[in-house]
C-alpha cells in the first residue's frame, strides 16, 4: 500500500519534509536517452518551429506536427514495448517546458494527447488487448479527452451523452454533444465519457469509451477561439448515432468518473511544468530588459520599486521548478501518494505563474501592453509578454477551477479529519518525525521551523471546520479555500527547501539564496491568509451578493451599453444529426511507427 505523501501530512499538522528529500547526485540531470531526446526536441523547436506563426495564423502547420511525431514527442511515455520511447515522467515534463517557451499551443497539443488523452486511461485501466491494439496507434496518432458539455463543468453528474448498449449487435450506441475538447478538431481517436442507462444487467453509470473519429456520426461542428493559446485545436464534438464495439469500452460500466480522475491525476503536474516554463522565460526577460533600459540615470533593476518585482519572479520561477523536479521525482518513484501534492502544485502555480506574468508587464510598460508583431515592425525586439498573460489566464480555469479545486482538496481534507485515517497533532505535540540534516543551511532551518509551526495551526483550523455539519461548509467557501491556499503556500515552501539542499552542492549559494527568497516571501502571504481566517467581509459580502442576485442593485448599472450578442447563457444541447459539414482538420495520415 503506498504511503501518505507529504501533502496529506501538511494537512494534518505533520510537516514530513524527509518525503520530499531527493537522492544524492545532481536533481537536474536525467537518464542519458531522456537527455538525448530533449535535446533532439529543443533542436527541433528551434530550428522548425515559428511560433509568431502559429500565433499569427491560430494554427499549428502540419509539418510541425508531423515533426513532432517523428522525433516521438506524442509518446514520450508510452512503453516500449508498444512503440513508444518509454522515457520518464521528468523528461515528459521537461518536453513540455521546452515546446511551451516556443507556443503555449504546442504544449495544450502533447499535454492533451498524453495527460488525458488515450494513452493514460488505456494504460491505467485498459486490458491487455486494448493496449495492443491502441497505444501503438497513439504513437503517431492524435487523441483528445471529451468530458465536459454545455451545461456542465465541475459537475460531471450533469451528463446527458449517453451509451445504449445493443446486446444484438454488440455494440453501445452514443448519443450527445461534447464542449472544449482539446484536440478534437485533428484527433483520430477520442476518449468519450457517456451514461451508460441502469438495467438488469448492470448499475450502469458514467462509462469511457474509445471512439474513433472519423467513425459515422462523429461531426466536429465548431472549432473554438479564445482569449489566448491561438493554434489550440479545440471543438464541439456531436455524436449521433455512433456505434462503439462493446471491445472499447474502457473498464467496467459506471467506471468512468474512476478512470477521468485518475487520468486526470496522473497528469496534473503537466500544468505546474508549463507554469514554470512561462516563470523561466519571464524572468530571463525581466532580467535582460531591466539592465538594458535606463531611467533616472540607471537601470531600471536598480530602483527599489522593479527590484522587488525581480526578486518576486525570480523566487517564484525556482520554486515551480521544485515542484516539478521534486514531486515529479516521487510521483515517479511510487513509494508515496503524491496526487494531493500535484493537486497543490497546480493550484500553486496557476496562480502564481499568472501573477508572474502580470508583472512582466508591468515590469516591460507600454511595450509589455503592445504585441511582439508590432514592437518587431518597428524595429525593436518582439517580445510576446502580453501574449503570455492571455495564455496563462486559463491556467486559474481549466484542469479544475482554482475555486472548484479549493473546494475538492478542503473537501478531502476534513473527510480524512472526520474518518480518523490520520489523525492531526493534538497541541504541545512535536510533529518532528524527520530529523533535520545537520548540513541543512541556516536560513532553510528557519523557514522550515516557521512552517512546522504553521502547520499545526493549519491542522487546528481544519480540525475546527471539520466540526461543523456539511449545511454550514457551504457558507464557508472561501476560509476552506484560505486552508486550501496556507497548505499550498507551505508546500511549495518544503519543495523550494528541498530542491535547493538538493542543489547546493553544484550551484553554489544561488539556489539557497533563491529559497530563502521565495520562502521569506510566502511566509508574508501565509500571515495575511491567516489574518483573514480570523477577521474577513465573508457574511457582508454574501449579502450582497444576494440582493445582487435579487435584481436589488440594478440602478447601478445605468449609462451602459452591453456589447453581448443576443441568445441564451448556456446553449441547450439538442440531440440528432449534425447539420453542419464536420470541421474535422485531417492531418497527414499516420505512417508507420519508427
Amino acid at each position: 500500500m503506498t504511503a501518505p505523501g507529504f501533502g496529506a501530512e501538511l494537512f494534518l499538522g505533520r510537516l514530513r519534509t524527509g518525503l520530499l528529500t531527493l537522492p544524492p547526485g545532481d536533481p537536474r540531470r536525467l537518464a542519458d536517452e531522456d537527455e538525448q531526446f530533449l535535446t533532439r526536441l529543443r533542436e527541433f523547436c528551434e530550428k522548425e518551429i515559428d511560433g509568431g506563426l502559429v500565433e499569427r495564423e491560430d494554427r499549428i502547420p502540419d509539418a510541425v506536427i508531423e515533426g513532432l511525431k517523428d522525433i516521438g514527442a506524442f509518446c514520450i511515455r508510452i512503453p516500449r514495448e508498444y512503440g513508444g520511447l518509454g522515457l520518464s515522467g521528468r523528461c515528459y515534463f521537461r518536453a513540455l517546458m521546452t515546446v511551451t517557451t516556443v507556443h503555449a499551443a504546442l504544449g495544450e497539443l502533447l499535454a492533451a494527447h498524453q495527460s488525458i488523452g488515450l494513452p493514460q486511461p488505456i494504460a491505467l485501466f485498459g486490458t491487455e488487448e486494448q493496449k495492443r491494439t491502441f497505444l501503438p496507434r497513439c504513437v503517431r496518432e492524435i487523441s483528445a479527452f471529451t468530458l465536459t458539455e454545455p451545461d456542465i463543468g465541475n459537475d460531471p453528474f450533469r451528463m446527458r451523452t449517453t451509451a445504449v448498449p445493443d446486446a444484438a449487435s454488440g455494440t453501445y450506441i452514443l448519443d450527445g454533444v461534447k464542449l472544449w475538447a482539446t484536440n478534437g478538431v485533428i484527433a483520430d481517436l477520442l476518449v468519450v465519457m457517456a451514461l451508460v442507462p441502469a438495467s438488469d444487467a448492470g448499475p450502469g453509470g458514467m462509462t469511457a469509451f474509445v471512439v474513433e473519429a472519423d467513425a459515422p456520426g462523429v461531426t466536429v461542428e465548431h472549432r473554438s477561439s479564445f482569449l489566448g493559446l491561438r493554434g489550440l485545436e479545440n471543438g464541439v464534438i456531436r455524436l449521433h448515432d455512433v456505434a462503439v464495439p462493446a471491445a472499447h469500452r474502457i473498464g467496467d460500466e459506471g467506471a468512468g468518473l474512476d478512470i477521468a480522475l485518475a487520468a486526470q491525476d496522473t497528469g496534473r503536474l503537466s500544468l505546474p511544468a508549463v507554469c514554470a516554463a512561462a516563470a523561466k522565460w519571464s524572468l530571463k526577460v525581466a532580467r535582460e530588459w531591466a539592465g538594458a533600459r535606463v531611467q533616472w540615470g540607471r537601470p531600471i533593476g536598480e530602483h527599489d520599486a522593479v527590484a522587488g518585482k525581480l526578486a518576486f519572479i525570480a523566487a517564484t520561477a525556482f520554486a515551480l521548478e521544485a515542484m516539478v523536479e521534486v514531486t515529479g521525482h516521487h510521483a515517479e518513484s511510487g513509494a508515496t501518494d503524491t496526487r494531493l501534492d500535484a493537486e497543490l502544485a497546480k493550484l500553486f502555480a496557476s496562480e502564481q505563474a499568472w501573477l508572474v506574468a502580470d508583472e512582466l508587464v508591468q515590469l516591460r510598460g507600454g511595450r509589455g501592453y503592445e504585441t511582439a508583431a508590432s514592437a518587431a515592425a518597428r524595429g525593436e525586439r518582439g517580445v510576446p509578454a502580453e501574449q503570455l498573460l492571455r495564455d496563462l489566464r486559463i491556467g486559474r480555469i481549466f484542469d479544475g477551477s482554482t475555486e472548484a479545486l479549493r473546494t475538492f482538496i478542503a473537501t478531502a481534507v476534513i473527510e480524512r479529519h472526520r474518518s480518523g485515517t490520520g489523525q492531526p497533532l493534538t497541541p504541545g505535540s512535536t510533529g518532528r518525525p524527520d530529523a533535520e540534516r545537520a548540513s541543512a543551511p541556516e536560513p532553510l532551518t528557519r523557514h522550515r521551523s516557521f512552517a512546522r509551526e504553521a502547520a499545526h495551526d493549519l491542522a487546528r483550523a481544519i480540525d475546527a471546520h471539520a466540526q461543523l455539519p456539511d449545511t454550514e461548509l457551504d457558507d464557508h467557501q472561501r476560509q476552506l479555500g484560505r486552508i486550501v491556499d496556507i497548505g499550498a503556500e507551505l508546500y511549495a515552501m518544503a519543495v523550494a527547501c528541498a530542491y535547493a539542499e538538493a542543489l547546493a552542492d553544484r550551484h553554489g549559494e544561488g539556489p539557497v539564496r533563491l529559497a530563502d527568497a521565495f520562502c521569506a516571501q510566502s511566509r508574508r502571504r501565509i500571515a495575511g491568509l491567516f489574518e483573514a481566517l480570523r477577521d474577513n467581509t465573508d457574511a457582508g459580502d454574501r449579502a450582497v451578493a444576494r440582493r445582487l442576485l435579487d435584481d436589488r442593485f440594478t440602478w447601478l448599472e445605468d449609462g451602459i451599453v452591453d456589447a453581448s450578442t443576443d441568445g441564451p447563457w448556456i446553449a441547450e444541447p439538442r440531440p440528432g444529426p449534425a447539420t453542419v459539414r464536420t470541421l474535422r482538420r485531417k492531418v497527414p495520415a499516420p505512417g508507420p511507427n519508427r
